[in-house]
């Protein structure tokens, strides 16, 4: 069973070198003992030609484990992208340009590094997660209840979510965490908002079904996750992968935050969004020094994803 599941991880080996070659570029980690994992969603599936990151959360858990936030990193967010290093040895040109364009100019390697350069902090580890893998993964744990406050269109898989109550699998639980256009005003931040409640209403559900405490129930999961990821190599085999999910484990439910990256509409580029400095910096500061991050932040959308009047 352990070797079926160590067989189902791809190890993100190009990362590993491309972040060791730019070592001296990278933060120190000021709280070593805490964990902060960036978690890429690969929208390889629907761009055939290239691969960004559709989606990016930066998991903070605590030195003691008592707390965990999640911080959502809006693929419109305007950063500077560093040169990175690109699989044929050459080098991207440093730049200004949307944060999920660093995926595909030099992999999770520059994606991280885009991060660290935006907050400071020391990325200790990477799970990227393709769409399919993540339709498998939701399967996996029986669907999540999600609250659908209006119709959710998604031609390219044929699914209509309609308003209200209900449970959500494979596509339809794809489409409601990834679709935005023709939903709201068609922004990356209202859709941010639908994918934390998915997050929040996912971890209660694990919490709840006891799953990550039984390993009956624990497998299918596992083996649906390892089958979707790929990792650095610190977390590429399922004895590291299920240390990390039994440390979150303990973590009550009221101690885990999930907030986005307080950010507004760019004023030169109404497509795309800057950060709201003294906030933004105040969430990584906190998130740096291990502390829990500000009861007040800025945000432009409701819990439901639509604009606030």
């Amino acid at each position: 069973m352990y070797a079926s599941l160590d067989g189902n991880i791809r190890t993100d080996e190009a990362a590993a070198r491309a972040l060791a070659r730019d070592h001296a570029f990278r933060p120190k980690a000021l709280a070593p003992k805490a964990q902060n994992i960036l978690l890429l969603g690969s929208d390889l599936e629907t761009v055939k030609d290239s691969e960004r990151s559709d989606t990016a959360i930066l998991l903070h858990l605590s030195a003691d484990r008592k707390r965990a936030a999640a911080v959502s990193i809006p693929r419109d967010l305007m950063v500077d992208i560093p040169a990175c290093l690109k699989p044929d040895g050459t080098r991207s040109r440093a730049q200004y340009a949307q944060f999920n364009w660093a995926f595909q100019f030099g992999g999770a390697a520059c994606a991280i590094r885009t991060f660290e350069g935006l907050s400071g902090i020391r990325v200790d580890h990477h799970l990227v997660v393709s769409f399919t893998g993540f339709e498998e993964v939701i399967d996996a744990v029986g669907g999540v209840e999600v609250d659908v406050t209006e119709p959710v269109r998604e031609p390219e898989f044929g699914v209509t979510l309609q308003p209200g109550h209900q449970l959500v699998k494979g596509k339809e639980a794809l489409t409601f965490v990834r679709t935005r256009v023709g939903v709201s005003d068609g922004s990356d931040l209202q859709r941010i908002e639908r994918q934390k409640q998915f997050v929040r209403n996912l971890y209660d559900k694990l919490r709840a079904a006891g799953t990550l405490g039984n390993p009956a129930r624990l497998w299918p999961v596992l083996d649906a996750v390892t089958s979707a990821l790929t990792a650095d190599p610190g977390l590429e085999s399922p004895g590291e992968l299920f240390a990390l999910a039994s440390s979150a484990r303990s973590i009550p439910a009221d101690r885990v935050t999930i907030v986005t990256l307080p950010c507004v509409e760019d004023p030169d580029r109404p497509s795309n969004y800057q950060m709201v400095e003294h906030q933004g910096e105040a969430v990584f500061k906190a998130l740096r020094e291990d502390k829990p991050l500000p009861r007040q932040l800025y945000n432009a959308y409701r819990p439901d994803g639509r604009p606030k009047s």
